[in-house]
């Protein structure tokens, strides 16, 4: 595990990880215990450690494995236990992601520090860079952070409070420097495209406000010229348009009169040529009438005059006859 053997030979020996954690068995316990035990990260409990007139680089004199010692943490002792239990992809998966303590996310995440091969670590850690939930990873408080800047501290730092993280291969830390570097370098572009934008909404926000405050302007500025007897620019282009509405209603009224003036003359002009032919046709018909009528008189006085000059001269007849016989 790659564990600092001074760490180590506590954790062995803690009564804590003797007695208590002898009888978890289980994954679920552990994570249970961890619940219940763990407040910090480090890997000595708070005033254990006796550091006076020592260098605290490291594990203190600059000589790696050289320490004064102290109680360790439990943190670390449960860390151990996860690595006795031999835990699978699934049980990491479980431990990183879990939603009821940042300590157990935080375990997690040191767990594969001290496990993976370093070629494996950016593909398990770089989900995690933006994550924004807190994690005080100091004993007593103090050092307060998020599980994303504790992922970046652990990817680039060797030094882990009063020791060492497992080292990472020159070339496979450049990958990886390379790599936070390019996901900083997006994310400022992206913070930059979400602040232009929040920038413009909220000058689209302020534009009605200004709208406003030039339509109150020019309001006053109507009813200084009302009051000074002179007339605003929005008043002579107000009475224009109304001009010229008034002006195409009046044209268009006198479209209308026309039509309808043309629309009656035709029918004037229909029902008068109608009853100039009813009037030929009466004329022709009384004309008709008179000329028969005419006839009928002439013949009647024809007949009438020849019945009287048959009559005279029946009367001389008849006289001639009488004086014959006398």
């Amino acid at each position: 595990m790659n564990l600092n053997p001074l760490i180590l030979t506590n954790i062995q020996g803690s009564p804590y990880f003797k007695v208590e954690l002898f009888g978890v068995k289980t994954f679920h316990e552990v994570v249970d215990e961890i619940y219940y035990k763990v407040d910090h990260l480090e890997p000595w409990a708070t005033g254990s450690r006796k550091t006076a007139g020592r260098s605290q680089t490291g594990m203190c004199g600059g000589v790696r494995g050289v320490s004064a010692g102290g109680i360790v943490s439990s943190a670390y002792c449960l860390l151990y236990k996860l690595y006795t239990l031999k835990l699978t992809k699934k049980q990491v998966m479980g431990l990183i992601n879990h939603c009821d303590s940042p300590y157990i996310r935080g375990l997690g995440f040191m767990f594969l520090r001290y496990t993976l091969p370093p070629g494996s670590l950016w593909d398990w850690f770089e989900p995690y860079m933006d994550d924004e939930e807190e994690i005080d990873v100091k004993a007593g408080g103090g050092k307060s952070m998020t599980i994303g800047e504790m992922c970046r501290l652990m990817l680039t730092r060797l030094e882990w409070f009063d020791t060492r993280f497992p080292r990472i291969a020159v070339n496979i830390e450049k990958q990886i420097r390379c790599q936070l570097e390019e996901r900083a370098a997006s994310n400022r572009h992206y913070q930059g495209m979400a602040n232009a934008n929040a920038t413009q909404q909220q000058f689209q926000k302020e534009e009605p406000k200004t709208e406003e405050v030039v339509k109150e302007v020019d309001r006053e500025k109507s009813s200084k010229d009302r009051d000074r007897g002179g007339f605003s620019v929005k008043r002579e282009r107000s009475r224009s348009r109304s001009r010229e509405k008034s002006r195409d209603r009046k044209r268009s009224d006198r479209d209308r009169d026309r039509k309808k003036s043309r629309s009656r003359s035709r029918e004037r002009h229909k029902k008068s040529h109608k009853r100039s032919r009813s009037k030929d046709k009466h004329r022709s018909r009384s004309r008709d009438r008179h000329h028969h009528k005419d006839r009928r008189d002439r013949d009647y006085s024809e007949e009438l005059r020849r019945f009287r000059d048959d009559a005279t001269k029946h009367k001389k007849h008849s006289r001639r006859s009488r004086s014959r016989s006398r």
